[in-house]
């Protein structure tokens, strides 16, 4: 940075991330290329505290990690997020792929990462399969299709219909009418 340049909240994210990255490279062997690794800081993440896209023609990895995990997190937590992300950045590096299966599992104990990471901000959405016999719950951080018509959509587990409950206020409905009737009531809250 230059002179009367100030240093953002997401400067500072990317900055310990990184020399949490190098330590982590270090310290612990893990073989990721920190030269061919981007960060980004996300504004907009409510559920997702990190993630990792690979960019195959470029064969770069990008980390995004949320700021507002930042902000709630205390920092051997959100660095747990880092490293989680680092070992799907090696995945990518290595197998051109990652996800959450066995390969992962077992780099991450050794790390010390989590397999997923905690939520970190409650949802404004929680549906619910209305079968009698059925447990499934979705949460939802916007108001998806699934939540302002959910007559269109079907449970996940059973096929049933399901009923959408706004978290803040307890109100609930099974119906585009409904979304907006509930909508209406809370004053644009939804």
């Amino acid at each position: 940075m230059s002179d009367g340049e100030e240093y953002t909240l997401a400067d500072e994210i990317v900055a310990r991330a990184r020399i949490h990255a190098r330590e982590v490279v270090d310290e612990h062997g893990l073989a990721v290329d920190l030269e061919s690794l981007e960060w980004e800081v996300s504004t907009r993440a409510r559920r997702r505290a990190g993630a990792c896209r690979w960019h195959a023609d470029r064969e770069v990895a990008t980390i995004v990690l949320a700021r507002r995990a930042y902000e709630r997190y205390e920092w051997p937590t959100f660095a747990g997020v880092v490293r989680h992300e680092l070992v799907h950045a090696w995945e990518f590096q290595r197998f051109g792929e990652s996800g959450h299966g066995d390969r992962f599992r077992e780099r991450a104990a050794a790390l010390e990462a989590p397999r997923y990471c905690e939520e970190f901000s409650e949802p404004r959405y929680v549906l619910r399969c209305l079968a009698p016999d059925c447990d499934w719950r979705a949460k939802r951080h916007r108001a998806s299709k699934p939540v302002k018509a959910p007559g269109e959509y079907r449970c996940g587990v059973c096929g049933e219909s399901y009923e959408v409950e706004h978290a803040a206020s307890g109100r609930t409905w099974t119906t585009a009418g409904g979304y907006g009737g509930a909508k209406a009531a809370l004053e644009e809250e939804l």
